[in-house]
């Protein structure tokens, strides 16, 4: 979707409104498409003393297993976008990943708005922040409590161990 933007770019304190849903159902996450649901996308364009900067929200539900404990994850996420547009970029090498070019008079939401997403989602999928995983030995859940196995002794400790008797 582009968003039209000649209304505000010579008014500074300028503002146009901007709602949009977008299908991400495609993009994958470490092996991975968690993104079943529409990402509803709201914000505004503001021209702050001849600078175009864009704010908003990204907001969905992510449905997937955890990457610890493989049980399912059904959790909804919100992420607040900020980025400023500009008709040029000098050196594109080093722009900043938040600035985005125009293209004419207008703002390639589809585009900005994906590139957020993408950028603020976390690198894995956990059912919690401090999921404890599976036992590496026994397979159990650890968030449902220890296991019963007892951790073997590292072999480059053995010697030590015969000091003890």
């Amino acid at each position: 979707m582009l968003l039209g933007l000649s209304k505000i770019i010579d008014v500074p304190g300028g503002i146009i409104p901007f709602q949009l849903s977008l299908d991400l159902r495609e993009e994958t996450f470490g092996g991975c498409a968690p993104v079943t649901e529409p990402v509803q996308c709201r914000g505004q364009v503001r021209n702050t003393a001849g600078v175009l900067v864009l704010t908003g929200t990204l907001k969905t539900t992510l449905h997937g297993a955890c990457d610890r404990c493989a049980s399912g994850v059904v959790r909804p996420v919100s992420f607040p976008v900020e980025a400023v547009l500009v008709r040029e970029i000098a050196n594109e090498q080093e722009a900043d990943p938040w600035t985005f070019l125009l293209e004419g008079d207008s703002a390639d939401l589809d585009e900005i708005m994906t590139t957020a997403f993408v950028l603020s989602m976390d690198s894995k999928l956990l059912c919690r922040e401090d999921c404890k995983g599976l036992c590496p030995v026994c397979g159990k859940n650890l968030n449902e409590g220890p296991c019963q196995c007892r951790a073997e002794p590292d072999p480059r400790f053995a010697v030590l161990k015969q000091l003890l008797k």
